[in-house]
């Protein structure tokens, strides 16, 4: 009852604070939206800077990699440089490598500067995390946290179609250089919303440097393996079986420092506090969720429907739009509701909107994909914002920085490892559905010997020879085993993705978040 009371007495934020947040939250949507903004553009970046094949996968991957090792090490250059200048001069230099990029003219020029807005960008989104949590008074962080909950979830589904709009409509080199005016707003927010803090260059010469290096090595190492791995036949290749040695003994250093360190870079021992490991597990399977829903169904509506990138992105922000729905009430249903249940009801309706999209056919079109948008939006949003509440209460308020670069962390690992499995999902089973098709519809076949009677007839029918219209025949069969392999497959994938979603149900009981309507606790 004291503690009630104490809280009931906390002032609310000052208009600073909500400088900050609001700072905070502008910076996470930078980098966020910057994930996924080149995928609908990557043809014609790919065609102007003279990237062939698969090697323009290199300008995402770029990114995703230096991002998923600098967040782990946020908490601690947070530490060392000061938040207020650690943030400042990560924005700057965000936007000087965005110019980089937009102004490229080569591969090696475009992925050096992708790498560099992945080391400056994923700095801002666990700070924004860490804001909300020291900024606000308990009884407002659900309003802070269904801010940056917001951001994380729209930045990636808005990149593509933004990406794919500027492509078409302007140039893709805008994708970059639309950076520059959000910098010049989110700057002078940070100078004025946050406080100077003193550099504590100490930290820096007594950091756990064996963990440090052993961190960048290996979280590096295992992205690109994730990435790259089923392109290049896993451990076929000898640059998979060379990454995935060097990510082992780069994570195997990282738990050495654990061990040896005063103060550990990355703080695993948090994943001793069973609510925190089951947030870090949750977050993880949705991150793998999110991503990979984003990565399908583009795909799907590329090669199946042949929709072009602003079509596809059209589809995509459907799952956006109960976000915005529920924006007004989500403050208050984090504060009343108990978010065991609101995750869960988050969980069972990402899975059903996973088995929505198993019955898919070669003739379904973007119009066929309108309930499960809608119904994931609703399953990502009640998930993703009792889980980002969550991690911020299983630990005390001086531990918030290290728990919130785990958590994203997590998220964005989550995505690698949920990509590198549904690629290789997706090769194996089409391989296999097409040639399971191509035994039963062989020229001996009874179905196989009338589609091509009927086929060859039309083809005929239309002007030509009887050896030509044989092999239009041939040719628009292949395809349509092709496409009917490919449907087939779409569907297990989803089915599978909807299967590891639910699993994650038992978990969500493990949270053990406070009663609804008391405060967030700031002790373990």
């Amino acid at each position: 009852m004291a503690e009630a009371a104490a809280i009931a007495r906390e002032p609310n934020a000052s208009a600073a604070d909500w400088i900050a947040v609001a700072a905070g939250s502008l910076g996470a949507l930078l980098a966020t939206l910057d994930i996924s903004i080149t995928n609908s553009a990557l043809p014609q970046i790919q065609g102007q800077i003279g990237a062939a094949g698969t090697e323009g996968t290199w300008i995402s991957t770029g990114y995703l990699m230096a991002e998923i090792v600098i967040i782990p090490l946020t908490a601690w250059l947070t530490r060392v440089f000061g938040l207020r200048r650690f943030l400042m001069w990560n924005a700057l230099l965000f936007t000087a490598f965005s110019m980089m990029c937009g102004m490229s003219h080569s591969l090696t020029q475009m992925v050096v500067g992708r790498i560099g807005q992945g080391i400056a960008g994923g700095a801002m989104i666990p700070t924004a995390q860490t804001i909300v949590r020291t900024r606000l008074p308990r009884h407002q962080m659900p309003i802070g946290m269904s801010m940056f909950g917001l951001i994380v979830l729209l930045g990636p589904l808005l990149g593509p179609v933004v990406g794919g709009w500027l492509a078409e409509n302007v140039n893709w080199r805008w994708c970059f250089f639309l950076n520059l005016p959000i910098t010049a707003v989110l700057v002078p927010l940070l100078y004025f919303g946050l406080k100077s803090e003193r550099a504590d260059f100490n930290a820096f010469f007594k950091a756990d440097w064996l963990g440090i290096v052993g961190l960048a090595v290996g979280l590096s190492s295992l992205t690109v393996v994730l990435e790259e791995g089923q392109r290049e036949q896993w451990f076929e290749s000898h640059l998979i079986v060379y990454l995935s040695l060097l990510a082992a003994g780069g994570l195997a250093l990282m738990l050495v420092g654990q061990l040896t360190a005063k103060q550990p870079i990355v703080r695993l021992r948090l994943l001793l506090n069973k609510n925190y490991a089951s947030v870090i597990l949750i977050v993880t399977t949705v991150g793998a969720g999110v991503y990979g829903v984003s990565y399908l169904l583009p795909q799907f509506l590329a090669t199946i429907a042949g929709y072009n990138a602003e079509q596809a992105g059209g589809i995509m922000l459907l799952s956006g739009l109960p976000a915005f729905l529920l924006m007004p009430v989500l403050p208050r249903m984090l504060g009343k509701f108990d978010s065991r249940w609101l995750v869960i009801s988050g969980l069972v309706c990402f899975f059903a909107s996973c088995m929505l999209d198993i019955g898919l056919t070669v003739d379904s079109v973007g119009h066929d994909f309108y309930a499960s948008q809608i119904l994931r939006g609703f399953g990502q949003i009640l998930a993703m914002m009792p889980l980002n509440q969550a991690s911020m209460a299983a630990v005390a308020t001086h531990e918030a920085g290290d728990a919130a670069g785990l958590y994203n962390m997590a998220r964005n690992l989550g995505g690698s490892i949920g990509l590198a499995l549904l690629g290789t999902l997706i090769d194996r089973r089409n391989a296999y559905h097409d040639s399971v098709i191509r035994e039963s519809v062989t020229a001996n076949s009874a179905i196989g010997q009338e589609h091509m009677t009927s086929s060859i007839a039309s083809f005929m029918a239309q002007g030509g020879d009887y050896a030509h219209a044989q092999l239009q025949a041939i040719a628009q069969l292949s395809g349509q085993i092709a496409r009917q392999a490919a449907v087939m497959t779409f569907s297990e994938t989803f089915f599978a993705l909807g299967v590891a979603l639910l699993f994650c149900v038992p978990l969500a009981l493990l949270l053990k978040p406070p009663r609804p309507g008391a405060p967030i606790s700031t002790g373990h």
